[in-house]
């Protein structure tokens, strides 16, 4: 099974999936390719240039890319298959055509109150105040139409998020 956690920035997805991993060794997690420098802190990613994910993305490295807040994205292929569950950080914007690359994706939103989403925002000093306030503004992006998907909210301490971030990957009941 294949999952994507998305979410708002400053949801906490980074910590659910740190607490998940932990908790579940038969999970996988994919080490995204971001045209971040790897040193700004955060999940663990690889971080290239963008010439250098322009390359990777021209030799069909990835399965899956997209573009948020001014970088670049991707799932390396390599990663997906393989034993055990696969995790990933997703966009929600990336969904559908996730859902085409990966048939039987499940996806899961992890959201938290927008004072929340504020106060873990500037606490990681990645952003500044405008930037606060235009992801904020996008936190009450939609889902994308005919994704299905579970909801965790983590506005709890990090045990009660990662409890339900473990509720919510557990097989759907028929």
């Amino acid at each position: 099974m294949i999952f994507a956690i998305v979410g708002p920035s400053g949801a906490g997805k980074d910590t659910l999936i740190r607490g998940a991993l932990a908790a579940r060794p038969d999970l996988r997690l994919v080490r995204r390719v971001i045209t971040r420098p790897t040193e700004s802190g955060g999940e663990d990613f690889d971080g290239v240039t963008p010439e250098e994910f322009a390359r990777r993305q021209s030799l069909g490295h990835f399965a899956l890319t997209w573009e948020a807040h001014g970088l670049s994205y991707g799932i390396p292929r390599d990663q997906i298959t393989g034993p055990g569950d696969v995790i990933f950080n997703g966009s929600r914007a990336a969904l559908p055509e996730a859902a085409q690359v990966f048939p039987g994706l499940r996806a899961i939103l992890v959201t938290a109150p927008d004072i929340l989403l504020a106060v873990r925002l500037a606490a990681r000093g990645r952003e500044t105040a405008q930037d606060i306030r235009s992801r904020l503004s996008r936190a009450s992006f939609e889902m994308p139409a005919g994704i299905a998907f579970r909801t965790v909210i983590n506005d709890a301490s990090p045990e009660i998020g990662i409890a339900r971030l473990l509720a919510a990957l557990q097989p759907v009941r028929a």
